[in-house]
């Protein structure tokens, strides 16, 4: 049967004084020009702290008040949460029709899409989706069977084939390009890493996985294999609206397009000063190539910062100015009270750790309480100094930018025999579940794997695979050839299978039995940690109480990991909200009272990596710029003049080029002052 798509009625746009909400009292005159913009391709450049999220949340709003259907918006944003948040807030304003926008992660989005349409391009409908950890296993297992790793010369690790193979798929590169630009040392395996990455995607095929870039790719195959099928997307996306379009990759800023096709309403919002995740793909050319990709695409800004005093806003003003390429835009406040930004040079990392402290003991004196206060640094090896001296004070701090929770191995283990239930055929989750079984490696799992695959054939795949709806002897498995060493380990895998898969057990009955199974194995695996690895399990379990089906909790797990990368130091006190220690890449978002920027010198901030590659030199840029835009009172970059460096010894630094040549009108020098006998309060520059 054909299906014709009809455009929702029209409705004519409603005069301003006649909606329910009061859009010219709610927002300024830039906000309020971007909300209430017409249809039609709509770039709104919102720079830092200047109600970027408010504007939407309000877009949201107008395009349902003015008559588009709500089920007819797509919000895409980078995380699930940041999407909740803006229906919610929107549903808080007009009425609960908001809650009913399409909102959601890119990818997502695109899994949504698949979970339909995978058949036509030759995927189960069941598939497996792999995070970042398991398709770096995956990469290894198809490594270890090409051989190319038992050569004479060092063939690329799993790690490496996971980001390079990303990378071209991602950012739409050729190999020889990212190899060229991430790892030249490699370039001589160029043929063999092609036939590498040809195996890679056989391999994810046959077995019905797909890794995070394959959702987007995948549904960029499936338009255009299937015209029909972007048609029908298309038609539904009456109005786009994208969040953070600074991060989009190459991928995402083309599936912007093809949602768009149709009705050719989208309003993008960004601000290309903060575009810092380049190492995940994205390109923040994207920003600038809206206006030509979109027809008369109309560029708004957003200029008006409610977060920062103006010092602050002067001093982010000519940092980001000397970026090789930006939209022009000047950020202002009516804050315009306040002291300068202090650019604080110390003798060494030490010095540079006592001087932090210090001042945040001050802060907190003053009336700052530690939880508005914030160190920010490029990297986690950076902070060490500090994190030592502000337990020697007492300080109580966490830190963020650590290890999720669910990327940890303990829970990895877990997950794997949660995803082995859910598709039988994920050699990568069989390999990690059976290895866990003494007397089994990767050769014998390799054999196991095949056998059970061509034994269990015609159980996986279908589109009621999972959550108990296969055959219960889906891993009745007689006929298994084994070893004394590993067969009664191997049967008591098989009958947690078969029990995981039955549909007996609900799903806290299946993490419940995947559980008590694994602690012999947690407690062999980990003997020195075992009990803290148990809380973080009992953790998970609690998280997975609140799902009802198990491919629903894998997807959210591999989409949007559980967050545990806060890190309290060991003598944080019960009474008092602790100082955040953050790289600055984990602190984009938030903002504080007062913040530090630590070791800002050449080779930390910017990074050695950067060095001789302007467009790696400017998104170092944006990241300072993104780390002192986080202020709101106070603002305080430092550096060691001399640090040691293993092998090396005590060496010279040469502070941030950034900084190096402001003004003093815009960045105070301060100079710190050794306080011979009981210290008092140093006024004026002297700290």
């Amino acid at each position: 049967m054909r299906r014709i798509a009809l455009d929702a009625p029209q409705r004519r746009a409603e005069p301003l004084d006649e909606l329910t909400l009061d859009y010219a009292s709610d927002l300024n005159d830039q906000q309020r020009a971007a909300a209430t913009a017409p249809g039609g391709p709509l770039l709104v450049v919102a720079g830092a702290g200047t109600g970027k999220t408010r504007t939407l949340v309000y877009r949201l709003a107008y395009l349902i008040e003015t008559g588009a259907r709500p089920e007819d918006i797509l919000l895409l944003t980078f995380t699930r949460r940041a999407a909740r948040e803006m229906k919610t807030r929107a549903a808080q304003l007009l009425d609960g029709r908001c809650r009913r926008a399409e909102g959601g992660t890119f990818h997502a989005f695109c899994l949504r899409l698949l979970r339909r349409y995978a058949p036509r391009l030759g995927f189960p409908r069941a598939f497996t989706v792999l995070d970042g950890a398991d398709a770096q296993d995956v990469c290894s297992v198809v490594r270890a069977a090409s051989g190319l790793h038992k050569g004479e010369e060092r063939f690329p690790g799993k790690a490496v084939l996971q980001r390079l193979f990303s990378a071209c798929t991602n950012r739409e590169m050729d190999l020889a390009e990212a190899l060229d630009e991430k790892y030249p040392q490699f370039a001589r395996f160029e043929d063999e890493l092609r036939a590498l990455q040809r195996d890679y995607a056989a391999y994810k095929r046959r077995h019905g996985l797909m890794d995070f870039d394959d959702l987007l790719a995948r549904t960029l195959e499936l338009f255009r294999k299937h015209d029909d099928v972007r048609k029908e997307v298309a038609a539904g996306c009456r109005h786009v609206l994208v969040d953070e379009y600074q991060d989009t990759n190459a991928l995402q800023a083309r599936l912007v397009e093809k949602f768009a096709s149709h009705h050719g309403s989208v309003t993008a919002v960004g601000d290309d000063a903060q575009s810092i995740y380049r190492f995940r793909g994205a390109d923040f050319r994207n920003i600038f190539r809206f206006p030509e990709e979109h027809e008369g695409a109309e560029v708004l800004k957003l200029e008006r910062n409610y977060r920062s005093r103006q010092p602050i806003l002067d001093f982010a003003n000519r940092l980001i100015q000397q970026a090789h390429r930006s939209y022009d835009k000047a950020l202002f406040t009516e804050k315009a009270e306040g002291d300068p930004p202090a650019v604080v040079p110390a003798p060494d990392d030490r010095t540079e750790a006592r001087f932090v402290t210090q001042m945040v003991l001050r802060l907190r004196e003053q009336g700052i309480p530690l939880e508005e206060m914030a160190v920010l640094f490029r990297s986690g090896h950076s902070a060490y100094e500090v994190e030592i001296e502000l337990s020697r004070a007492g300080v109580p701090s966490v830190k963020y930018g650590g290890m999720k929770l669910s990327e940890a191995a303990h829970i990895k283990d877990v997950v794997a025999h949660l995803r082995v239930a859910e598709n039988p055929q994920d050699a990568a989750a069989w390999s990690r579940a059976l290895q866990l079984l003494r007397g089994i490696g990767p050769k014998t799992a390799k054999d196991l794997i095949e056998r059970v695959a061509a034994a269990g054939e015609g159980h996986a795949g279908d589109s009621h695979a999972g959550d108990g709806h296969a055959s219960e002897n889906a891993f009745a498995f007689d006929d298994l050839p084994t070893s004394p060493r590993y067969e009664g380990a191997l049967r008591r895998l098989l009958e947690l299978l078969q029990r995981l898969r039955s549909g007996t057990l609900a799903l806290p009955g299946q993490v419940e039995a995947v559980l008590s199974y694994y602690q012999p194995i947690l407690e062999e695996e980990h003997p020195d940690d075992h009990p803290k690895r148990a809380s973080d399990l009992e953790h998970f379990a609690e998280v997975a109480n609140s799902y009802e089906r198990r491919r629903r909790l894998l997807e959210d797990l591999a989409l949007d990991p559980i967050e545990l990368s806060a890190r309290r130091g060991e003598d944080a006190e019960n009474d008092e909200s602790p100082l955040v220690l953050s790289t600055i890449h984990s602190a984009k978002g938030l903002e504080f009272r007062a913040v530090f920027v630590i070791q800002a010198v050449e080779g930390s901030l910017p990074s050695r990596h950067a060095f001789g590659t302007p467009a790696a030199l400017d998104e170092e840029l944006r990241l300072l710029y993104v780390a002192v835009t986080r202020a709101k009172e106070q603002l305080f970059i430092s550096y060691p003049s001399v640090r040691y460096r293993r092998g090396q010894g005590r060496t010279l630094t040469d502070p941030s080029r950034f900084i190096e040549e402001m003004p003093e009108d815009v960045l105070e020098p301060v100079e710190l002052v050794e306080q011979r006998e009981a210290p008092e309060a140093v006024e004026g520059e002297k700290v």
